[in-house]
């Protein structure tokens, strides 16, 4: 099963979101910073991999907030895996995404987000 890491940073009562670029699967839909988790890897250490590549901070990964399994139609099942991320060092930049959004866990249900992580994000929207 794919594992997949996703970081919840959190900043000044915002958390930081991301919308994939037109042309890539789920084209235009928003996400947490992250990724997949490669072979010899804990998640952790490769959502500090990803968070490098794809903002360019360094981030002290934080405990373990969420994991639950998803299926899309016609996949195989994933696994994804939330932390906490409260410390980093550097400024996100926008590397690889459409864009990338501060805003308040109340307002994430309005996004577009990837079907993956709807109910996660309205959990969190509580």
């Amino acid at each position: 099963m794919t594992t997949v890491a996703a970081a919840l940073i959190q900043q000044d009562g915002r958390l930081l979101i991301c919308r994939r670029k037109q042309g890539e699967a789920h084209a235009l839909k928003w996400e947490f910073p992250g990724g997949k988790v490669e072979v010899g890897e804990t998640p952790g250490e490769a959502l500090r991999r990803e968070l490098e590549e794809e903002l360019g901070i360094r981030a002290a990964i934080g405990p373990e907030v969420e994991r639950y399994e998803y299926q899309y139609p016609g996949k195989l099942p994933i696994l994804l895996v939330f932390f906490q991320v409260t410390q980093f060092s550097g400024t996100p930049q926008n590397r690889v995404f459409d864009e990338i959004r501060w805003d308040r866990a109340a307002n994430l249900p309005s996004y577009d987000f990837l079907e993956g992580d709807v109910e996660f994000v309205r959990r969190l929207a509580l």
